[in-house]
């Protein structure tokens, strides 16, 4: 019985690896959705291979560096794939890929970190936001920088004031490789 049971499990495994990676989507905009996206990427064994696929508009910031984290943290080998769109936050796990595939249609908006909030907060609770807004504005570049393993000034030039880039202008650039669909 024991001997049917081991198996089992190598069947398992084998199937595993004949399907090759997991693939999972991240679309739509990143807050609350990406516990589903967390809970994914903990599917994917540490050292593991996953496809990252991209349709999202980006959304909040410390979703998207959680993401980032659990890719490094986990040491997950991920492919990102744009689709779609793949802009503002969602740069950032894009960037965090160990490859990087655009299509000609793939279109990335990199801008400034923007800060909103629909609550009524005093004052002081506002200043220390516009203290840490601009302390995690200047690191939120130079990481992206960093997780494209590009320099600054190239970010920089594309974040300020703000710019829409096709996949092939990013695939211009080294930063991604163009799939040709077509």
């Amino acid at each position: 019985m024991a001997k049917s049971q081991k198996s089992d499990s190598s069947d398992d495994s084998q199937r595993e690896e004949e399907a090759g990676p997991q693939e999972i989507v991240i679309s739509g905009e990143f807050g609350e959705a990406c516990t589903e996206i967390y809970e994914k990427i903990l599917e994917v064994p540490v050292e593991g291979e996953c496809t990252l696929y991209f349709d999202s508009p980006g959304g909040s910031s410390y979703a998207a560096i959680g993401l980032v984290s659990l890719l490094r943290i986990r040491k997950i080998q991920a492919t990102g794939i744009v689709i779609g769109e793949c802009s503002s936050a969602a740069l950032w796990p894009f960037a965090a890929c160990k490859k990087r595939y655009v299509t000609p249609w793939s279109v990335l908006l990199f801008h400034p970190m923007r800060w909103q909030s629909d609550e009524n907060i005093p004052v002081t609770e506002a200043a220390e936001w516009v203290r840490h807004y601009n302390h995690l504005n200047s690191e939120m570049d130079s990481l992206l920088a960093s997780l494209f393993k590009t320099k600054p000034e190239l970010i920089a030039q594309w974040t300020h004031p703000g710019r829409f880039v096709t996949g092939a202008e990013l695939a211009e650039t080294g930063l991604a490789e163009l799939i040709e669909l077509f």
